[in-house]
């Protein structure tokens, strides 16, 4: 057992470093060289940067301190102790990892940027971890006002992103925008996998035995709900199965061949963890 625990103490914090370096990657190599904030301490630090020539590890080590201190007064040593380390590393990697323009396009630098930012945030939320800075305000708004922290989080993270306005131009503030969208599109993706299923459910009068071993015999996982007809008020059955996209247009051609009248309702899927993907 103890064996085991450090191995997973290795791996957590192999990962917690990879994704903080992987936000690194994205500030030094993208977003700071062209001088664009798309938000947070990391953002604010490349607009002191731009202005007042203030290195940016430092300008982040000291917003980070400030929000760790309102951390102390107001959240208490729980959360204090999940950001502090985050905060700390942050400016230290900043510092160590160089920094210089990898493409001219300033296009294509927030795409890069805003994906590789979008996979680091992801690594750390995947953990239960943090990089700290302005993901603090909107946890001391939330235990006093009551307001979603995510909604907190796009005020800053947007009032960050309009201040590009006035260090760099409009330019500056519609590719920060349009990172923030990169960003937020990569999180979700990241977070539930690219590999989607889709749900179907399909209901039949006269034939949903002929579909029931179809499905039986040509895919894994199939689901039989007993359901109450809300026209006929009557018992009937429902199958539900997932699977690939790959395999979806063929399963339901094979269950109208059999009822053309057949009811098939599908859905979107996320994630599937165990039965035949075992993940």
């Amino acid at each position: 057992m103890k064996a085991k625990k450090q191995a997973h103490t290795w791996q957590y914090w192999l990962f917690f470093l990879a994704g903080l370096e992987i936000i690194t990657i994205s500030v030094n190599f993208f977003y700071a060289p062209i001088n664009v904030a798309a938000g947070g301490s990391t953002g604010i630090s490349i607009l002191i940067e731009a202005v007042w020539g203030i290195n940016r590890s430092v300008s982040v080590f000291v917003v980070n301190s400030i929000m760790l201190i309102l951390a102390a007064v107001f959240l208490g040593r729980e959360t204090l102790k999940k950001v502090a380390l985050g905060s700390f590393l942050i400016p230290i990697l900043m510092a160590i990892t160089p920094s210089f323009k990898l493409t001219s396009n300033n296009m294509m630098a927030v795409i890069y940027g805003g994906v590789l930012m979008g996979v680091g945030v992801s690594m750390l939320y995947r953990i239960n971890a943090s990089s700290g800075g302005t993901t603090i305000p909107p946890l001391i708004i939330k235990k006093y006002f009551f307001v979603d922290p995510a909604l907190s989080l796009m005020v800053i993270d947007m009032s960050v992103i309009f201040l590009n306005i006035f260090v760099d131009g409009v330019e500056a503030f519609l590719l920060a925008a349009f990172s923030q969208i990169i960003t937020t599109i990569t999180m979700r993706y990241t977070e539930t996998g690219f590999d989607k299923k889709y749900q179907v459910r399909i209901m039949s009068n006269s034939k949903l035995e002929e579909i029931r071993q179809m499905l039986q015999h040509d895919y894994d996982g199939l689901t039989v709900y007993n359901v109450v007809g809300g026209y006929s008020d009557q018992d009937k059955q429902q199958l539900v199965i997932v699977v690939d996209t790959n395999e979806y247009g063929q399963l339901v051609a094979k269950a109208r061949a059999i009822d053309s009248e057949a009811f098939i309702v599908t859905e979107n899927i996320a994630k599937v963890h165990g039965g035949k993907w075992q993940i």
